[in-house]
């Protein structure tokens, strides 16, 4: 950088741009078109479905005994809250720093969310978590792994073990990621995983849901929309686990169609590989901003088996008024940034002050502070190594020109 101190470095490529569907996607995709078969129930004689033997691909790979294929993982999420037994007016703890879908299916179920703190490193504050589902008697708690940050899954365990709490894993930020080389969403009742284009298996929109209940997979298969075409699935319990709920449980037309799992099927397959690449980036990116003045990367600790799609890091030593300037400056430079300490939302982005269809309005002031100043972007695998060094060398710049002009004892340091 030190002959380019005075030049305004420049990123040129799209944060949005995904790679290609692989071929045999596109090929399995093709065929199904042709022969109009799109709907997972529309099938001959003897012939599986698309989506029947992606939901047992992805069961054996995550290594639970049940998987659902539905349209969304905000649909997912829904269905499994419904499923576990949440109940309109039930209490459902959450963790504050999520995507808007979380909230907005508990919403969807008829409870009330309770926010949970977050820590400086972007995870539910365990401490919050106790002292919250003590104080509001909630029997449920919906972790969201949100932006693939890992929480001590031992400890949430244990707490939700001894206070009698339904476990629900949000997963969408973490397909293919672990716990103490355990998968996320094997933890709780049920996981949740995506397939949205900007996740780690790209549908457009596609959600799993994944569960060893048998009468979770059972409602939630009904739930789904499967009819009485419930047996032509292959990740299934007993029928006679089926007698027991199909005349209780409503059909909310939520399926996957053949089409999506044709896509999803090869990813799948190739997703491990696809996880390895990603966090070559993320390191690289974060060895790079870990050490320059004004940001705070958080160590991951040795259990997360992570998955770095994307970077957060918070900035310190600034003033809020500057952190806007900061990232229209990024911007201006070709590098996108999110920012959810933001008062209104914006794109993806909200906070939970946004949602005001919730009536309990929650003061949360650590997660206040944290989301204030922290920053996100995604990293797509269309980017090289060498582009994210330029992202890096960028951001570092854009800080020093906004932020070391007002403290220059810190910038010479």
């Amino acid at each position: 950088m030190s002959e380019t101190t005075n030049k305004k470095l420049i990123f040129t490529k799209e944060f949005t741009r995904q790679e290609p569907i692989p071929e045999a996607g596109i090929q399995r995709a093709v065929a199904l078109m042709q022969s109009g078969r799109l709907h997972r129930y529309n099938t001959a004689d003897h012939e599986i479905s698309e989506v029947s033997l992606l939901e047992k691909e992805y069961a054996d790979y995550i290594g639970s005994d049940y998987c659902l294929g539905m349209s969304s993982c905000g649909s997912t999420i829904y269905v499994a809250l419904k499923s576990v037994g949440v109940l309109p007016g039930d209490k459902v703890l959450c963790n504050a720093f999520t995507l808007a879908p979380v909230p907005g299916a508990i919403e969807n179920a008829g409870a009330t969310p309770v926010f949970v703190e977050i820590t400086k490193d972007y995870v539910a504050d365990l401490d919050d978590l106790e002292q919250k589902a003590s104080q509001s008697g909630a029997r449920f708690f919906l972790l969201s792994h949100m932006r693939g940050h890992i929480v001590d899954m031992e400890r949430v365990v244990d707490v939700c073990d001894r206070l009698g709490i339904v476990l629900v894993e949000d997963c969408a930020h973490t397909v293919g990621c672990r716990w103490n080389g355990r998968f996320t969403g094997t933890f709780g009742k049920a996981g949740c995983f995506s397939s949205q284009t900007y996740k780690h298996m790209n549908s457009g929109e596609g959600g799993l849901l994944v569960t060893d209940d048998d009468d979770v997979i059972a409602k939630a298969i009904l739930y789904s929309g499967s009819y009485m075409f419930y047996e032509r699935h292959i990740s299934k319990p007993p029928l006679e686990v089926f007698e027991r709920h199909k005349k209780k449980v409503p059909n909310f037309s939520l399926r996957m169609s053949n089409l999506v799992a044709a896509l999803i099927r090869p990813q799948l397959s190739d997703l491990d590989r696809q996880c390895k690449r990603w966090n070559r980036r993320y390191t690289l990116l974060a060895s790079e901003l870990s050490g320059a003045p004004y940001f705070y990367i958080p160590k991951r600790p040795d259990k997360e088996g992570f998955v770095g799609s994307s970077l957060q890091f918070t900035l310190t030593g600034v003033d809020f008024s500057d952190v806007e300037i900061f990232l229209d400056t990024c911007a201006d430079r070709g590098v996108e940034i999110k920012w959810f300490g933001a008062r209104e939302p914006v794109g993806f982005t909200s906070s939970w002050e946004s949602w005001q269809y919730i009536e309990d309005r929650q003061e949360l002031p650590n997660t206040r502070n944290t989301l204030d100043f922290m920053c996100d972007f995604r990293i797509p695998l269309t980017f090289s190594m060498e582009d994210c060094s330029v992202i890096a060398a960028v951001v570092k710049q854009v800080a020093l020109e906004i932020f070391g002009t007002k403290d220059n004892n810190h910038l010479l340091s």
